[in-house]
C-alpha cells in the first residue's frame, strides 16, 4: 500500500510562486510514473503534468504550461510541482497520485491535497 502527502499549499498573490511536495510512504514509487491534478470549485480535477519514474515529464497543454515545472527525487520518494507566475485561476485542491505500474492511466494511489489559492 501507498501513502502519498501533499504539501507546500497556500495562500500567494498574483505572479507569485509555490512549490508543492509530494512524499510517499509504505513503499517505494520510484517506478511509478507519478502526476499532479487539481480541481477547483465546481470543476472536474483536471491533470496538470505527470513525469516518468526516469524522470520524463509530460504537461497539460492549458493555462499552466511553461508555468508548472514537476520533478522527483526517488531517493527521497517524493515528487515535486514547482509553480510560477501564479493566476487567480490557479486555485484549486492539488493532489499527487502515482500510476499503476500495470496499467497506464490508472492512478491507483491519491494524495488528500493541498489548498493553493491566488489572490488577484
Amino acid at each position: 500500500q501507498v501513502e502519498l502527502v501533499e504539501s507546500g499549499g497556500g495562500l500567494v498573490q498574483a505572479g507569485g510562486s509555490l512549490r508543492l511536495s509530494c512524499t510517499a510512504s509504505g513503499r517505494t514509487v520510484s517506478r511509478n510514473a507519478m502526476g499532479w491534478f487539481r480541481q477547483a470549485p465546481g470543476k472536474e480535477r483536471e491533470f496538470v503534468a505527470g513525469i516518468t519514474w526516469s524522470g520524463s515529464s509530460t504537461y497539460s497543454q492549458g493555462s499552466m504550461k511553461g508555468r508548472f515545472t514537476i520533478s522527483r527525487d526517488n531517493a527521497k520518494n517524493t515528487v515535486y510541482l514547482q509553480m510560477n507566475s501564479l493566476k487567480p485561476e490557479d486555485t484549486a485542491v492539488y493532489y499527487c497520485a502515482a500510476e499503476s505500474r500495470a496499467v497506464a492511466g490508472v492512478w491507483n494511489y491519491w494524495g488528500q491535497g493541498t489548498q493553493v489559492t491566488v489572490s488577484s
